[in-house]
């Protein structure tokens, strides 16, 4: 099973909850969705190991691999952000395994703020380690703080060919039905760069425009 793998001293979580989520997600999301949710666990994980985080392993990988999955085609006409989508799916898996409520809020956060940067590094380390693991993969920050030997041993589990491109694109798929939830977010960038004719919301034309006289 794959949960059995390993890294860089960061083990998956060899229990029933985390092998189901690995599970759910391995049959829906592409190899690329999985592959890259399964480094930002490893990832954040190292991330927190270096910076003496008390997390719950558990609650970490499953944010992680839920994170992207809002981004499918299942959820391209919900209206929602794909964040909160991704948030739901995880929230309703685990309400469904009656997991208690505080750490079913670590991980809806986790999911929901994983593409707002500098809120989440100031809550809750499962939340702090999920966006931490996403801007190491995606984004490239903190790239120097972890060892080449540590990146080189999650890349060998979970490679990450023309990665970048191939991320963008998923990206822009994810969003492209929806360009209303990009207001205010880092997707705005990608579809400025990805598709023809999109004009990203002006927040200083939003406030000016709106029917307040003043």
């Amino acid at each position: 099973m794959t949960s059995d793998f390993s890294a860089a001293g960061v083990r998956v979580p060899d229990l029933k909850l985390a092998r189901e989520a690995t599970e759910l997600v391995r049959d829906a999301a592409s190899d690329l969705i999985y592959d890259h949710s399964r480094r930002v666990y490893f990832f954040g994980a190292l991330q927190g190991r270096n910076r003496d985080l008390s997390f719950d392993p558990e609650l970490l990988y499953i944010a992680a691999m839920f994170h992207d999955l809002g981004l499918g085609e299942p959820f391209h006409g919900s209206g929602r952000r794909f964040e909160v989508d991704s948030a739901d799916e995880a929230r309703r898996f685990l309400q469904a395994r009656q997991v208690p409520e505080d750490s079913i809020r670590r991980v809806w956060t986790a999911i929901a703020l994983h593409t707002t940067p500098g809120v989440p590094e100031f809550m809750e380390p499962e939340v702090a380690l999920v966006t931490a693991g996403v801007e190491y993969d995606v984004l490239g920050i903190g790239y120097h703080d972890l060892t080449e030997a540590d990146r080189a041993a999650v890349v060998a589990l979970h490679p990450r060919p023309d990665f970048k491109q191939r991320i963008l694109e998923a990206f822009t798929e994810g969003v492209r039905p929806k360009p209303e939830t990009t207001f205010g977010n880092v997707k705005a960038d990608v579809l400025v760069h990805y598709v023809p004719g999109f004009e990203r919301g002006d927040f200083v034309r939003t406030i000016l425009d709106s029917p307040w006289a003043e």
